[in-house]
């Protein structure tokens, strides 16, 4: 939690972007995992986080733009709670804490909403993500689910605050991209031939929880890297494999660190590998220095594509011209995903709003395989925190069927690329912060070459 002021002065603001209506921010409730007692972690909705700080389940609150008015809606803990886990500071003190004065019981919400619309007031809402956000919405405004999209000028004014971190927000995350490095550092010193993935997978959970933090996201730690979110921990490593790491820390004030690597199984990579290695770190290391104030950051996917697709032909995967290659998406059979996206509260930052809003200013997205995933476009700008994560992959599935379909045959040596089909996949990420004049690598350094690689081996 930071100090009161930052609350108070996210709030004015947001108030000033929205500038009338009655914003309603709704926190998440505890999930049963098999039953209700037995829950999944608690984690609180982060722009609930945001503007009012308080990591506690069944509170939601109210900014009345129109009446001056900001309301926490939650009950105080039950003696029967305090005996089963402990006396913890009230809802009031806690609120307090981020400069809200009037804490009243969660039932008073509902009229509280009622006699909003009664008096014609414009509610705002975000757009729902869980089941009983949706069931909230249905009960309090008599919204039919397929209707609960949110409210436009709410989104874009979070949005307009949330993309811009600042300096305290910086700070944490930093700490959440050391604890993350470490976490990675930790994981390709333990890959070796005869391990299981699952004991891998514990030491990144280790270091994560010996800092304090939890998970950011589900980790990747596989031998089978061409599958781009494979949470399955159950193969044997081998001699030959890469290994795939994508795992990230989250603090308990909710910000995250996000990265990747690759490595071997065995001390050294083989020539093959080393190969194509080379050319997805020709991809990152081309992307990052091109991240400055003002480029649009689909311009920096497009130059991370065109590497690609010019590493491929120096092996003999791919052919003609790159620029006309990246237009039509062929090499997409390599590069199926985005080059990164926004992170903060949330390790892809305000997905929930949707991806128009926070990385395309409410412009459409492209519906081609591979750019679509682009989960950030717009003009990077300082304060904006994102990842650099390029990757090259060979999908057996995916070479089938665009073979079978003769799919960008002027571009694609689909004989040649059989030889690779059962390569794997190779991925590295970094996150970085938009300066004034450029930009920074936040956290510790991650081996990236080969020959970092290798050497920690």
């Amino acid at each position: 939690m930071f100090a009161k002021e930052t609350y108070v002065q996210r709030r004015a603001q947001l108030k000033k972007n929205v500038g009338s209506g009655l914003l309603l921010f709704l926190g998440n409730e505890e999930q049963g995992l098999n039953y209700e007692d037995n829950a999944f972690r608690f984690r609180q909705d982060s722009t609930f986080l945001y503007y009012f700080g308080i990591s506690a389940p069944s509170l939601a609150a109210v900014i009345d733009i129109d009446n001056d008015c900001e309301v926490i809606f939650g009950d105080e803990l039950s003696i029967d709670y305090v005996v089963w886990m402990g006396v913890q500071p009230t809802l009031r003190d806690k609120s307090a804490q981020v400069g809200i004065s009037d804490v009243r019981p969660s039932a008073q919400l509902a009229d509280y909403l009622g006699n909003a619309v009664k008096s014609g007031q414009t509610i705002h809402y975000l757009p729902p993500y869980r089941a009983e956000h949706k069931l909230k919405l249905t009960e309090w405004l008599g919204l039919p689910a397929s209707r609960q999209e949110g409210s436009v000028p709410f989104i874009r004014g979070v949005v307009a605050q949330r993309n811009f971190k600042t300096e305290e927000e910086i700070a944490e995350i930093e700490r959440a991209c050391n604890v993350t490095a470490d976490m990675h550092i930790a994981a390709i010193k333990a890959v070796r031939a005869g391990k299981y993935e699952y004991e891998v997978a514990a030491e990144i959970e280790r270091v994560a929880q010996m800092n304090g933090c939890q998970l950011s996201f589900p980790t990747i730690a596989t031998i089978n890297g061409q599958t781009l979110h494979n949470h399955y921990h159950g193969n044997l490593i081998k001699s030959g494999d890469l290994f795939l790491i994508d795992a990230g820390a989250e603090l308990p004030s909710g910000y995250c660190g996000d990265m990747s690597s690759t490595t071997p199984a065995d001390k050294c990579f083989t020539t093959r590998q080393r190969e194509v290695y080379e050319i997805q770190n020709a991809m990152h290391i081309e992307s990052v220095k091109a991240l400055r104030p003002g480029i649009p950051y689909m311009e920096v996917y497009e130059l991370s594509a065109r590497v690609c697709v010019e590493g491929m032909k120096a092996l003999g995967l791919m052919k003609g011209n790159a620029e006309d290659a990246v237009r039509e998406g062929a090499h997409a059979l390599f590069y199926p995903h985005g080059l990164g996206h926004m992170m903060g509260l949330d390790v892809h930052d305000m997905e929930n709003l949707g991806e128009m809003w926070v990385g395309y200013d409410g412009q459409p997205k492209s519906t081609q395989f591979g750019r679509k995933s682009q989960r950030l476009a717009i003009p990077l700008q300082p304060g904006f925190v994102f990842t650099v994560e390029p990757g090259v992959y060979f999908i057996p599935e995916l070479i089938d069927l665009w073979k079978s379909e003769k799919k960008f045959a002027d571009f694609i040596n689909y004989d040649k690329v059989e030889e690779y089909r059962y390569f794997g996949g190779i991925r590295n990420e970094e996150d970085y912060l938009v300066t004034a004049d450029g930009a920074r690598r936040l956290g510790k350094k991650i081996p990236l070459t080969p020959e970092e690689v290798e050497a920690i081996r």
